[in-house]
């Protein structure tokens, strides 16, 4: 569990080390796809009566022969709502995350709020190489702030729930909430502990006994966060874990950088392709002609509009190419023939895809 909660806070890494921006309004059918090459891995979390874990290696330099290749899948799935499905592999390692994205902002004066939408669950990883071990992260309530001193950042106010069933661990990260008048303190307090799947009664760390918790997690979720092992009943008698006082590392974020992506060379990707398809737009703005870059952007609109009346005419509705379904209520999407192939072609490294002919069925 620890390692998973360590992931979690390197996952937004993004978000940390740049700017908030805001994106394109995708389009439906819209898909991105790339890979991550990692040549060095992160040090195993050490427990408090061994020595402190070593810092972080750089992910992109490391004296390593074979990378570890990291393969990225997402599809628009749906534009009334607007979600996306995605899908994150690593079969080297054994390593599947998925979920569907699906926000909701809203304006509140002096900051934009920004809430998981209902198609969106939260994030599912399976670990093949553990059972299929599989680790489900909601996400939390944020906040775009920064508007009126003209230094936007983001914060986050809310309770993340990691649990996973099998394991019966659950971990609960309170991100604490900032004064109005405040500098950004970034503190985040939790805590694992054994769950029931059947009853679960906990949705804060506060709200858990003491004498349940197995580990306390304590720290700043942009620079460094630890984990202590508490005196508990729980502690005392779970395999493997020593009471200690002493903070360990689960993480530090200020070495850390994004990893590139690696997409397909320009020849290789498809007309809906995100980078393609809003290229002539991303050109304008790079060279400050807001102006035309607002018109291809309308334009762009206007296609996407015509499509739609043109299947509503036909009585189609349009069918995603590489997930099964638009949606899902589970939160889990799962992969057409064409999806799971294109995963496996990234990994061989051949971006060729044939364009789509038809991308609607019969309503």
């Amino acid at each position: 569990m620890l390692e998973v909660v360590r992931f979690w806070f390197t996952k937004d890494l993004k978000f940390v080390k740049g700017k908030p921006c805001k994106p394109y309004n995708s389009a439906l059918g819209e898909f991105f796809r790339c890979n991550w090459e990692i040549k060095a891995d992160a040090p195993s979390i050490s427990s408090p009566s061994q020595a402190p874990p070593q810092p972080p290696p750089d992910p992109c330099n490391a004296a390593q022969n074979d990378p570890v290749r990291i393969s990225y899948l997402t599809e628009q799935t749906s534009h009334h709502p607007p979600v996306s499905a995605y899908w994150v592999e690593c079969p080297s390692r054994g390593l599947v995350a998925r979920g569907f994205d699906q926000i909701s902002a809203k304006f509140s004066g002096t900051y934009v709020k920004v809430v998981a939408g209902n198609h969106n669950k939260g994030l599912f990883i399976t670990l093949k190489n553990r059972g299929n071990e599989e680790y489900h992260m909601t996400h939390p309530d944020s906040q775009l702030n920064g508007f009126l001193r003209g230094n936007m950042y983001i914060s986050v106010s809310d309770v993340v729930a990691i649990t996973c069933p099998k394991t019966k661990l659950k971990a609960l990260l309170h991100y604490v909430e900032e004064s109005y008048f405040g500098t950004a303190k970034n503190k985040v307090i939790g805590v694992i502990y054994r769950y029931d799947p059947d009853n679960d009664k906990h949705s804060k760390p506060k709200d858990v006994p003491s004498n349940d918790v197995l580990v306390e997690i304590d720290g700043d979720w942009k620079d460094k966060v630890y984990y202590t092992i508490p005196s508990s009943k729980a502690a005392k008698s779970y395999p493997g874990l020593e009471p200690s006082k002493d903070k360990q590392l689960i993480i530090d974020i200020a070495p850390l950088m994004p990893v590139p992506k690696i997409v397909p060379p320009p020849e290789e990707q498809l007309d809906n392709e995100s980078r393609k398809l809003w290229s002539e737009v991303s050109e304008a703005i790079y060279d400050r002609r807001y102006g035309e870059a607002t018109t291809i952007k309308q334009n762009i609109e206007q296609r996407q509009r015509d499509k739609a009346k043109e299947r509503e005419d036909n009585k189609k509705v349009f069918k995603p190419r590489f997930f099964v379904s638009a949606t899902d209520p589970s939160g889990r999407p799962e992969l057409t023939p064409e999806g799971r192939k294109a995963l496996d072609d990234m990994q061989g490294l051949n971006f060729h895809l044939e364009p789509r002919l038809d991308d609607s069925v019969s309503a």
